[in-house]
């Protein structure tokens, strides 16, 4: 933008000049503002400083925009007048908050100081004009503990430290019991800690404040929990945060007094109930931050029995609006409603589901928006485990259920004790006394979290229910010790690494590992389904080894099964025995004998699994198995295998090692071995085929689908499958049946792909294999790429893991190419997708724009392939 631009939007007070659909320009809590204040909601004015504000920002070396400072002294004005009352001025001086505002909401990822504009001056007359000396002194302290931590970067422990000491010397347990005489106290030292921490005396100048507080936010865009966070969720690093400006309410002026956070209905479950917590006589930040555990909202018609049945009215209104479930945060002062925010509210996978369908059912929405609102990725969120009600449970405790779902692991103490262990692929649950934004990094690989402090609007039940983690909060019992790595639960000693179990359902903390198992599916779930199947362009099968998988996957809504990979039905101690017999054998006879005894056990394996999928495609994959996995290392495993064959340990151990291959990922594997053993191919299509006569014989429904796999060479493909169909061919014959099957290949080679209209014109189907496509693109081992992968994210080489979501412009150029050639060569042409992209739905987006047949994924993401298939044919609906 230009050094000439508008900047800052004034909103409230019949002033407002932005609104909802001005996010990307004023962020999402600004635009809300705005869209509030013209409703006639009733908001504190103030004025949003822009996002394009903070990209200037880092652009010119954390340098503002030239004109920025004329336009916000001038909307302060404007705001002065408003209010009636004077930035700095020694009679009803004017105080500020100051947020940041993502255009997506960051839940506590960024910073917020409240009560700017206070000082020795400023503090003594808003207790003269309030009448309320402890109000003044409270306001005063939270200030410089805010602006101190967030401006000044002073660890917030170190203002924590000297509240707690003085809370401990006067004996009492909160803040709001505490004299004035203690709040002067605590005001000189943190200004003492100030001075010695940064060097020189904390800043009295309201308009110094100011400037120092909005640069704070701009740079709070790039603090460390805020780039992780931007990170875990894909939100682009140039979009930047707006800075919203507000004239302060306040609700710790009293028990006519109080602050809170609801949600327009359940977050947790999607019941259409209002939700949330209130604290009497505090300020915002307190309900979020586990300072008190708050009480429900229900009881506030008890309390203040007007601003409930306002609040009552305001909430409906903006659900009304937005259409949506909405996260409101309100004070108020002196029995006054003012509304500080609305935004759509985080929720867990089932309470979407359940929201989407309840709003079309109520006339809201339509069923498009309906699946439109429901993430994709969090969709197995509703498979999480439950505890098995079987299971004999020892009760530690029992806090607020704010999270559902079970979780079990190793105790931690700290996010980076998480991270750590995590590392190490274990299983841990994060304790702490509650969570704050410093502790994303650690949250983000916890399998549960608990907390002893907040309620089920806490940072941790936000950020967790975010996530789709189990999480309990508000166990007051528990007492955690970070510096000693323990913590105690009436009366239990917890050290770091025992295992507990949480129920994120009922809030219940059980002592060592329980027993989870998977929940049920609901209505809710059915008919959003219900919803995808009449809007989605490609099919969705499944990646299945076995009958049981098959099921679940067919339960889950499959529609067949796009990847059968055989080398991983032989990992069985009877079966590795013979397959390696098979692999090492040097006489033909040998291999030969090997094979006749695994013959029958492929045919049951296929025969189990077609009528598992009965009516629909089965895609089989011929043995494809890197040696190095199946050849034994143990001196144990290769003794009873000599014993076996007859043969001597050493003779054993030296044929295995003039197998050995320097890359096996590209040795023998594949359509290479089924030429160079033709025998074991045949083997394998005779079990498939004999297992699909036996079962058309007897009426059922059998669609068996042959993948060769690794295919480079047109003339590859060409050699196998006629070895194969003459097997096949015959095998029907003898059985006197009619039996259509397909034989087609797996692409997952560069070459294969720019070939493509060659191996078309003697395939029937391409199952595009972009796990190794993508390692044979990037010249990455999916194995070891992890140790560096997340630096190259970090660095900004990639924005995103290449095996999790499909790279586009690379790997996905492959595809198009595969399938624009395929198409061309063979109008026919099945075309799918059964590397693990085909259950990521950014991914899927792709593929739907390919028009390919179907997408392949493990059973249980499943339903989030149907669901992510339906939004990217709703996002692009050309035919």
């Amino acid at each position: 933008m230009s050094p000439n631009s508008k900047y800052v939007y004034f909103f409230g007070a019949d002033q407002t000049e932005g609104k909802a659909e001005m996010r990307e320009l004023l962020g999402g809590k600004g635009a809300n503002l705005a869209e509030m204040a013209s409703l006639g909601i009733n908001v504190p004015p103030g004025f949003t400083i822009t996002t394009e504000a903070c990209n200037y920002y880092f652009k010119k070396d954390k340098t503002l925009p030239p004109s920025l400072w004329d336009e916000i002294i001038k909307n302060l004005k404007s705001l002065e007048k408003a209010m009636g009352k004077t930035f700095g001025g020694k009679k009803d001086p004017l105080l500020l908050s100051v947020r940041s505002g993502a255009r997506v909401s960051m839940p506590g990822m960024m910073d917020t100081v409240l009560n700017l504009g206070l000082n020795e001056d400023t503090m003594k007359a808003l207790a003269k004009k309030t009448s309320n000396n402890w109000f003044a002194h409270d306001c005063y302290r939270r200030f410089i503990a805010m602006f101190g931590n967030v401006v000044l970067g002073i660890d917030g422990e170190h203002f924590e430290t000297i509240l707690e000491r003085k809370k401990e010397k006067r004996k009492v347990e909160f803040d709001t019991e505490l004299l004035v005489d203690d709040l002067k106290g605590v005001i000189k030292d943190f200004k003492a800690l100030v001075k010695k921490k940064v060097g020189h005396a904390f800043p009295e100048d309201p308009v110094e404040q100011l400037r120092m507080a909005i640069e704070a936010v701009f740079n709070s865009w790039n603090i460390p929990r805020a780039i992780h966070y931007r990170r875990l969720n894909h939100i682009p690093e140039d979009w930047g945060t707006a800075v919203n400006v507000q004239s302060m309410v306040f609700g710790n002026m009293g028990p006519t007094s109080a602050t809170g956070v609801a949600f327009t209905r359940n977050p947790a479950t999607g019941e259409k109930k209002f939700y949330g917590e209130y604290m009497i006589n505090a300020q915002g930040e307190d309900v979020v931050a586990g300072i008190r555990t708050p009480q429900p909202i229900a009881k506030l018609k008890e309390d203040m029995p007007a601003s409930y049945d306002e609040l009552l009215e305001v909430y409906q209104t903006l659900e009304n609006h937005y259409k949506d479930m909405q996260d409101i945060e309100f004070t108020i002062e002196d029995n006054r409603l003012y509304m500080l925010q609305t935004r759509a509210g985080k929720r867990t996978a089932a309470a979407a589901i359940r929201i989407a369908v309840d709003m079309v059912n109520e006339g809201l929405i339509s069923k498009q928006e309906a699946l439109l609102r429901v993430p994709a990725e969090q969709v197995d969120q509703i498979f999480h485990p439950m505890i098995d009600p079987k299971s004999k449970v020892k009760v530690l405790g029992k806090g607020l259920g704010a999270s559902p779902g079970a979780a079990t692991g190793k105790v931690v103490f700290s996010p980076d004790a998480a991270a750590e262990l995590a590392r190490k692929k274990e299983r841990v649950i994060l304790v702490r006394t509650e969570t704050s934004p410093e502790d994303i990094h650690g949250m983000s690989v916890a399998q549960g979290i608990l907390t002893a402090k907040g309620g089920m609007t806490s940072h941790a039940a936000v950020v967790a229910r975010a996530m789709g983690k189990p999480c309990v909060s508000g166990l007051g019992e528990l007492s955690v010790d970070t510096r000693k790595k323990k913590a105690w639960l009436n009366g239990t000693e917890i050290k770091e690494l025992d295992a507990v179990t949480l129920d994120g359902a009922d809030g219940r903390v059980m002592l060592g590992s329980v027993k989870l198992v998977q929940p049920r599916i609901t209505g809710y779930f059915k008919q959003l389904m219900s919803w995808v199947d009449k809007v989605r362009n490609l099919s969705v099968r499944a990646n299945a080894d076995t009958p049981h998988d098959a099921l679940v996957a067919r339960e889950f809504g499959a529609q067949g099964i796009g990847l059968c990979r055989t080398e991983h039905m032989f990992f069985d101690e009877d079966r590795i025995l013979l397959v390696r017999k098979m692999i090492v054998a040097d006489k033909e006879k040998t291999r030969e004998e090997a094979l006749k005894k695994l013959l029958p056990i492929q045919r049951s394996d296929f025969t189990q699994i077609f009528k598992a999928m009965e009516g629909l495609p089965v895609t089989i994959r011929l043995l494809d198995p890197p040696l190095h996995e199946f050849l034994p290392a143990d001196p144990k495993e290769i003794k009873a295998l000599a014993k076996q064959m007859k043969v001597s340990p050493s003779a054993l151990t030296k044929k295995i090692h003039s197998l050995k291959e320097a890359n096996p990922m590209l040795g023998l594997r594949g359509c290479r071995l089924g030429l160079m053993f033709p025998e074991i191919y045949k083997m394998q299509v005779s079990a498939i085929i004999e297992a699909a006569c036996k079962l058309v014989k007897k009426g059922t429904k059998v669609y068996p689908e042959i993948m060769i796999p690794l295919v480079g060479h047109v003339e590859e493909l060409r050699q196998v499958r006629s070895q194969l169909d003459e097997v096949a061919q015959d095998i029907i014959k003898k059985a006197k049946v009619k039996l259509d099957y397909k034989v087609g290949t797996m692409i997952e080679l560069p070459r294969a792909a720019i070939t493509a209209d060659e191996i078309a014109a003697e395939a029937d189907f391409f199952s595009f294999g972009t796990n190794d496509l993508t390692q044979t693109t990037f010249g990455l081992s999916r194995d070891d790429s992890g140790m560096f992968l997340p630096e190259y994210i970090e660095m900004g080489v990639l924005d995103r893991d290449p095996f999790v979501s499909v790279d586009v412009s690379g790997v996905g150029e492959f595809v198009r190419i595969g399938a624009e050639k395929g198409r061309a060569a063979n109008k026919k042409i099945h075309l799918g997708i059964c590397g693990e992209h085909g259950g990521d739905p950014k991914s899927i987006e792709f593929f739907n724009s390919l028009k390919l047949d179907y997408v392949s994924c493990s059973p249980f993401r499943v339903p989030t392939a149907l669901l992510a298939a339906a939004q990217a044919a709703i996002k692009d609906p050309k035919p």
